[in-house]
């Protein structure tokens, strides 16, 4: 048996290790600690009451009181501290995430479109805005659509020139984008407003104004009573915007298979000397209209086809193709 005295005073020995503790609660690890000491299972408190089997069955009911104040102040002292002890942690917690709003910004570079493409965007913009549509197709193509349905047959000396690189016998990267043209024709009924941009390949040896793979933009038109007059008009609003008032631009005859009658575009800055070739164009072969099902009695054409590295160095004044090829960030974030 025990007695009642023997437990009081051990109660106030863990009374006084609880004051003791209390003064030295100054983070959650320690808060822990103290409720694995003196509250949990295999603690101090619960050591105590386990001897209330030993005492006088006369004085359980003061043991049990005793026993029981004792634990709601331990617990009490665990409450407000945790409460106090958490503020803390949070408010040191928010002044270390703290963010200074008045500092200048970390710049992340969002990358810059290339000027071919910028070039490109804008001519497509241009004829877009006349109404034309956007139309494109496979760079791999079969001669039909090459070159058969273009008015270039397979003895055709122009064949030479416009032969690239072939996947197999009858399969070659296109040397141009006028098979996009064949192949809108081959699914649409007149009137057809289309322009073709992309990349093209041809057998060209790499120098100053050359590039064996190259971007262009064709233009289609086909109705009925278009003539050469439409052609001009469209390609003289079309070089006013694009390079700006004041330029001139002049026709004078050439020869295309798919073309007839053929022209060649040239340019004069304002205020220049020189005229420069800056495309192809002309009426549609009735030949082509007739491959592709359309007749030539009824509706006319008339199409046309620019570099746009050609674009970019006129308007730029750049004077090497290979620039654009380079990879140089100095030369493509300048524009």
């Amino acid at each position: 048996m025990i007695e009642l005295t023997e437990l009081q005073e051990r109660i106030s020995h863990v009374k006084e290790e609880l004051s003791a503790q209390t003064l030295r609660l100054e983070d959650l690890d320690s808060l822990e600690a103290f409720r694995i000491e003196f509250l949990g299972r295999k603690g101090k408190i619960a050591d105590l009451f386990k001897l209330m089997g030993q005492i006088d069955p006369a004085d359980k009911a003061t043991a049990g009181k005793l026993l029981n104040d004792l634990k709601r102040e331990a617990n009490e002292i665990f409450d407000i501290r945790k409460e106090k002890l958490s503020l803390s942690a949070l408010d040191a917690r928010i002044e270390s995430e703290r963010i200074d709003l008045t500092l200048p910004g970390v710049y992340h570079p969002l990358g810059h479109k290339h000027l071919l493409t910028q070039v490109q965007q804008e001519i497509e913009s241009i004829f877009l805005r006349m109404g034309f549509d956007v139309a494109t197709g496979p760079e791999i193509e079969d001669e039909y659509h090459n070159f058969e349905a273009l008015n270039i047959p397979a003895d055709h000396p122009a064949r030479d020139d416009w032969d690239t690189f072939y996947i197999d016998d009858t399969t070659l990267l296109r040397p141009h984008t006028s098979p996009v043209q064949i192949r809108v024709m081959e699914q649409t009924d007149p009137p057809v407003r289309i322009i073709c941009p992309g990349r093209c390949y041809r057998r060209d040896t790499q120098d100053a104004t050359h590039s064996p793979v190259f971007h262009q933009v064709e233009l289609l038109w086909v109705e009925e009573g278009l003539s050469l007059a439409n052609l001009k008009y469209v390609l003289e609003a079309f070089i006013h915007e694009f390079f700006g008032e004041g330029y001139e631009m002049r026709l004078s005859g050439d020869f295309f298979p798919f073309t007839e009658p053929s022209v060649q575009v040239h340019m004069r800055a304002p205020g220049a000397e020189d005229w420069l070739e800056i495309m192809g164009a002309g009426m549609v072969d009735p030949a082509v209209l007739t491959n592709v099902g359309y007749d030539p009695d009824k509706v006319t054409g008339f199409a046309f086809g620019l570099g746009i590295e050609r674009m970019a160095m006129l308007r730029y004044g750049i004077d090497d193709i290979r620039v654009f090829f380079g990879n140089d960030l100095r030369f493509i974030t300048q524009f």
